[in-house]
């Protein structure tokens, strides 16, 4: 959906600042606070914005360990990636998951406490997948760039 430079302006703030009250996001994107909230809630009802949350340093909540987890699966059919689907969304320790091309079927990233509950991860869960024939463990030894807002710089459109 096109969005024009208003649009913009405020995904750009909110990405940031999600919790930015909606007086000040109007103050921010040049707007007054009753047509501002109007294109909050379109972009929310459009999908464009679809959730708002709080980013959690993951140490200081005892989730020192992230891996980045590549599946190989025996054959591809739908029905098989659609089972693996279902079954990854279902573990919390998985917080993000990507079918993907390349050497692996699937690219997870998982985070645990440490590299005893990875272990447990592996052998209990991501072994047992429907269709795994391949797992390729790699570990985060630090956080180079967290994951941070989208660049909305490309977006080019008119008005919703």
């Amino acid at each position: 959906m096109p969005l024009d430079s208003v649009d913009r302006r405020i995904l750009d703030v909110l990405q940031v600042e999600g919790r930015l009250a909606n007086v000040a996001l109007a103050e921010r994107v040049h707007l007054s606070p009753s047509p501002c909230l109007r294109r909050v809630k379109g972009l929310e009802g459009d999908g464009v914005i679809t959730g708002y949350r709080a980013m959690l340093d993951r140490e200081a909540i005892g989730l020192g360990l992230t891996g980045f987890i590549e599946i190989k699966v025996e054959g591809h059919s739908e029905k098989l990636a659609s089972e693996l689907e279902k079954a990854v969304a279902k573990m919390p320790e998985v917080v993000s998951a990507y079918l993907v091309s390349g050497a692996a079927d699937f690219l997870l990233e998982v985070v645990v406490p440490d590299l005893r509950s990875y272990e447990q991860l592996l052998l209990g869960k991501l072994l047992a997948l429907p269709g795994v024939h391949d797992v390729r463990s790699n570990f985060a030894i630090r956080t180079v760039k967290a994951p941070s807002p989208l660049p909305l710089g490309h977006l080019t459109g008119s008005a919703r």
